[in-house]
């Protein structure tokens, strides 16, 4: 397997299983790193805990954003399972801020490392620093840099570009093909956000009587897509649909909307978090995709800890690359994920 290749199921789940010590640990965690009360402690009865407490340090893009408080949830659950110790570093949605926690967290030791960048390139040089000193360094969801340029131990993410079509498309059918779109788009330098609108015009571009309208970026921030979309309603007096690159803007703008009276507008958003759920649900939104933030920060506990046990990247280790699968989220199919949210943290 070469840098950046993606990894099929099967050595996913031998990858699983050679973390996990059984089958029938690997299925659970294939499963979704779904858990419940009753399931974690039979889980933790199977799975290969170090034997000595390990300190891990954490950083997404910042807390502020539901996806990423529910992925430090799930990190400091799935440590609690192996024995390590989650020191977290908040990105705080702004690069700058990230970059000054990662050079914190690059002065200290840690048996290993796991991060989302906020932006792609920002944070390349303390990284480096710590691999170079022998820490194995987790990469989620977002690229710190390519991997042809950063020898991370392994990469976890979602098919960005996938959930950006997938989502567009469901917008466009209940569309029917023609109208006027708009997409509020995250970071332009997250690697997630750049798939995201790639989807998304891989979708539009099939479809000529469709207009985009605008293509700002609001950075993930609910404050900046209020001011957008303050001003994108006063200027576009027919708006058909909307697609954001998470569900929190979604919302937000929802909101704006709300107010002007402008409801009617379809709405797709990513993350498949349970309050876009209910939206969907009760008819704000039309669609999500599921951005699977705990299987993201849930399998970095346990490549980081494989990693700390020994175990090499790449070919026959741990995979390079691991893709975290997650399904689009409409009407039919929105109150049994629901539940899923609610009684499995997946």
């Amino acid at each position: 397997m070469s840098v950046g290749d993606q990894v099929s199921p099967e050595t996913r789940r031998s990858f699983v299983r050679k973390v996990t010590g059984s089958a029938a640990a690997a299925g659970a965690l294939l499963g979704g790193f779904g858990f419940d009360p009753m399931i974690a402690a039979a889980m933790a009865q199977e799975m290969g805990r170090s034997e000595k407490p390990l300190k891990a340090a954490f950083s997404n893009a910042g807390l502020q954003a539901t996806w990423c408080a529910q992925g430090k949830q799930a990190a400091e659950f799935w440590g609690k399972l192996f024995n390590v110790e989650v020191t977290w570093f908040d990105g705080e949605l702004a690069a700058p801020k990230q970059r000054a926690a990662i050079d914190n967290m690059a002065s200290q030791k840690w048996d290993f490392v796991a991060i989302q960048a906020f932006g792609i390139g920002t944070l390349t040089d303390p990284v480096k620093r710590m691999i170079d000193a022998g820490t194995p360094v987790i990469d989620m969801d977002t690229l710190i840099a390519p991997l042809d340029q950063i020898n991370v131990h392994s990469f976890l993410a979602p098919d960005n570009e996938f959930m950006g079509a997938s989502v567009t498309q469901a917008l466009v059918d209940a569309m029917n093909g023609e109208g006027t779109i708009v997409m509020t788009q995250g970071a332009l330098g997250h690697t997630g956000a750049q798939g995201r609108a790639k989807g998304f015009h891989s979708v539009i571009s099939k479809y000529p009587k469709i207009q985009v309208l605008d293509e700002q970026p609001a950075d993930w921030d609910v404050t900046k897509v209020a001011r957008i979309w303050d001003s994108i309603l006063t200027k576009h007096k027919d708006i058909t649909a909307a697609f954001f690159h998470n569900d929190d803007m979604a919302l937000a703008a929802y909101n704006v909307m709300k107010a002007r009276g402008r409801t009617n507008i379809l709405l797709g958003g990513v993350d498949a978090m349970p309050p876009a759920i209910e939206a969907v649900i009760d008819g704000r939104m039309h669609a999500t995709v599921r951005n699977p933030s705990c299987r993201i920060h849930g399998g970095a506990i346990i490549a980081g800890v494989a990693a700390v046990l020994g175990e090499k990247s790449g070919e026959g280790g741990i995979p390079k690359h691991v893709v975290t699968d997650g399904p689009v989220v409409t009407k039919s199919n929105a109150p049994g994920m629901l539940w899923m949210q609610k009684h499995f943290l997946i």
